[in-house]
């Protein structure tokens, strides 16, 4: 059995009739019965219930369909992947990303090069925060990073990818459920839940340090591993927290209310970032990424 085989039971499986099967694979009709009658012999069962009115798939044949499928698509990745190759564009690139708001980036980013350059794969790992995501860029665990970070370390470069807004989770129940926009020194006497300190999440830093800029020190009520058990603290009263507003695209918010913060919305930006040295296979993806992810037009910073 050969790839010449599969193709020909596929266009007679989708026509079921062999004479548009034959037409649509440009061979007369009767070299492609004998295709299909040695495809037969070579599996040891009929594939096709044939009548002088009608064609139909037999059990078994019907089995086939799936692999067939799976047949001629390996061989067509793996013809694209040899045709990249001299390109450099083959390999494996690592890329972390921590919370529901790196979902659609990555979904876009993967998609792109899943279309474009199948033979690259991405190994993603998805609780990678902010300090340890370049901590794992430094030493190589990492290729690439999206990550929220206010300057580049050295022999790092990045891009913005998108210009989120910080925003405020507070219970639907709290006094300032509803509000417009909230100061961050309203917030002085409020108990707080965060992310846990081991996790390096930028949120945590910026929240902090945006506490103290107000004047105060935030009261820490509890600490969560990721961004749907910080919601499910807010939401059962616990304290509230700052995160950004596309985290809620893919976290439920029932019982929440989610306040802009005043003074929010430049600075929540979203970088991919990467180390300076790169591979032809990081260079490919980044290519590729600023079809996928370009940096926002009304982004006017560096």
């Amino acid at each position: 059995m050969d790839l010449h085989h599969v193709k020909a039971f596929l266009a007679v499986a989708e026509e079921l009739h062999f004479g548009r099967a034959a037409a649509r694979l440009h061979v007369a009709q009767p070299p492609l019965s004998r295709t299909i009658q040695q495809l037969e012999r070579h599996l040891g069962a009929a594939l096709f219930d044939r009548t002088t009115r009608r064609v139909s798939l037999t059990p078994q044949g019907e089995a086939l369909v799936p692999a067939a499928y799976g047949i001629v698509g390996a061989f067509d990745a793996a013809e694209r992947a040899v045709a990249h190759a001299g390109e450099g564009a083959v390999g494996k690139v690592s890329i972390g990303f921590a919370g529901p708001s790196s979902h659609p980036l990555i979904s876009a980013l993967a998609q792109r090069v899943r279309q474009d350059q199948p033979g690259i794969e991405l190994a993603l790992s998805s609780t990678t925060y902010g300090s340890d995501a370049i901590g794992q860029l430094t030493d190589g665990t990492l290729d690439m990073a999206i990550v929220r970070w206010d300057a580049t370390p050295s022999g790092m470069r990045s891009r913005v990818v998108r210009v989120d807004h910080y925003v405020i989770v507070v219970p639907e129940s709290h006094p300032l459920a509803g509000r417009d926009s909230v100061g961050m020194d309203e917030l002085a006497e409020e108990p707080w839940v965060f992310l846990e300190a081991a996790t390096g999440s930028s949120l945590r830093d910026t929240a902090i340090r945006k506490a103290e800029q107000a004047g105060f020190t935030p009261r820490i009520a509890q600490q969560g591993p990721d961004t749907w058990t910080l919601m499910a603290l807010v939401a059962a009263g616990v304290g509230l927290t700052l995160t950004v507003d596309t985290a809620f695209r893919n976290v439920i918010t029932t019982g929440l209310s989610v306040i802009p913060l005043e003074g929010g919305r430049e600075e929540a930006l979203a970088r991919l970032i990467w180390r300076a040295e790169t591979t032809p296979a990081v260079d490919r993806v980044l290519e590729l990424s600023e079809r996928a992810l370009p940096t926002p037009e009304d982004y006017g910073g560096l």
